[in-house]
């Protein structure tokens, strides 16, 4: 336990959450945002199980006479592999997309071709030039911020969009679930569109060629002309995450990568030891708390786990950050050591939407745009 911190009486996050609160009874704001979520969506019940089979029948129906009726993201993790497989199970037929930021592991490369062979779905993938992308990871680094994976997370749901809208598909499905991982609170990371071409322009060195970036209007274009909706089944149905794992590995001969996030090495640096050592910030909180509301873990079990036991690092991962991305130690040092920033320091779209907030409240709604996305981004942030 820290010493002289305010920690949640019922999950693990503490005072130093950006814009926590906590009740009389000292649980925080977070786990009162998840209860919502859950009594809303009827997240495992038969109400919520019952509400996400109209949506396959709709995604059915939006898809008859096409090849394919919906489209998957999918990284090799566990959440995505699974999706893919339920969609299967559902009767629908999706079409895998993956975005490779060139800095896959082998394990989830090859998790990716056991699964989609076996259940013999299409993959539909867009790979950035490398050079290219290091350069916009070299940008990010040297700009100081957290998000140095953020433009991967973009990318992804640009190429998710454009496959949808080549093959006429309506429906993006993603693997995300509330009750496994929780939210991840905005504070001091925070990403968009502007925010990432702005500090490569103001970093980099090459231009952006094959980087699928997403600009606040072609944003508009996905969500309100073209209406791709973005559904999240896990959000509704009963979903485990370690039970899934353990079907895959049985199933597909699937490989677990060793922890949440770290089936990429960009993804792996940052949760790692970037995100803990630089700024302070390590979000295992999240799917250990998320872990203690399901009664997975005691609270006390994962209070441990987050602060006496330091972040899986894979060996030898930091020597190749520096050799990629082509930083001496000397440099790796001082730009680790410099004071951080944040993306307040730089150009986004941030107060756009939340101007726009009542439109964004009308597309949530229509499911055009994740829940996720109305509460975090449409919000002015008390603190970071």
């Amino acid at each position: 336990m820290p010493v002289n911190k305010r920690i949640c009486a019922r999950c693990i996050y503490d005072e130093s959450v950006p814009s926590i609160s906590f009740d009389e009874s000292g649980v925080c704001n977070y786990c009162h945002m998840i209860d919502k979520l859950e009594a809303e969506y009827q997240t495992g019940r038969h109400e919520g199980e019952k509400n996400f089979q109209a949506i396959v029948e709709e995604i059915k129906k939006a898809g008859k006479g096409k090849k394919y009726d919906c489209v998957i993201g999918v990284s090799g993790g566990t959440d995505s592999s699974y999706m893919v497989y339920w969609a299967i199970r559902q009767g629908l037929r999706p079409l895998a997309v993956h975005y490779d930021n060139t800095w896959n592991t082998a394990i989830a490369t090859e998790n990716i071709r056991k699964v989609l062979t076996k259940l013999k779905v299409d993959l539909y993938t867009h790979v950035t030039n490398n050079k290219e992308m290091d350069d916009i990871y070299r940008s990010f680094f040297l700009a100081g911020v957290p998000e140095i994976d953020a433009p991967t997370d973009l990318a992804l749901a640009e190429t998710l969009y454009r496959a949808a809208d080549k093959y006429g598909l309506k429906y993006i499905l993603e693997g995300h679930s509330f009750i496994a991982e929780g939210i991840t609170p905005l504070g001091k990371n925070y990403f968009d569109g502007k925010y990432i071409s702005g500090i490569h322009k103001k970093f980099g060195k090459m231009k952006m060629k094959t980087f699928p970036n997403m600009p606040f209007w072609t944003f508009l274009k996905w969500v309100a002309l073209k209406r791709i909706k973005k559904v999240r089944p896990f959000w509704y149905i009963k979903y485990s995450k370690e039970d899934a794992r353990a079907f895959l590995e049985k199933e597909f001969g699937w490989q677990y990568y060793g922890g949440h996030h770290l089936e990429n090495r960009m993804t792996a640096f940052n949760h790692s030891y970037y995100f803990p050592t630089k700024f302070h910030i390590d979000y295992r909180n999240n799917s250990l708390s998320a872990s203690v509301r399901s009664g997975k873990i005691s609270r006390e079990e994962a209070i441990d786990e987050y602060y006496n036991k330091p972040p899986y690092l894979e060996p030898e991962l930091l020597e190749y950050f520096k050799k990629r991305l082509g930083f001496s130690e000397e440099e790796f040092q001082r730009i680790m050591a410099q004071p951080p920033k944040y993306w307040t320091d730089y150009k986004t779209y941030k107060k756009r939407f939340e101007a726009l907030r009542p439109f964004f409240y009308i597309l949530m709604k229509a499911h055009l745009v994740p829940h996720s996305f109305y509460l975090k981004y449409c919000f002015p942030i008390k603190s970071i």
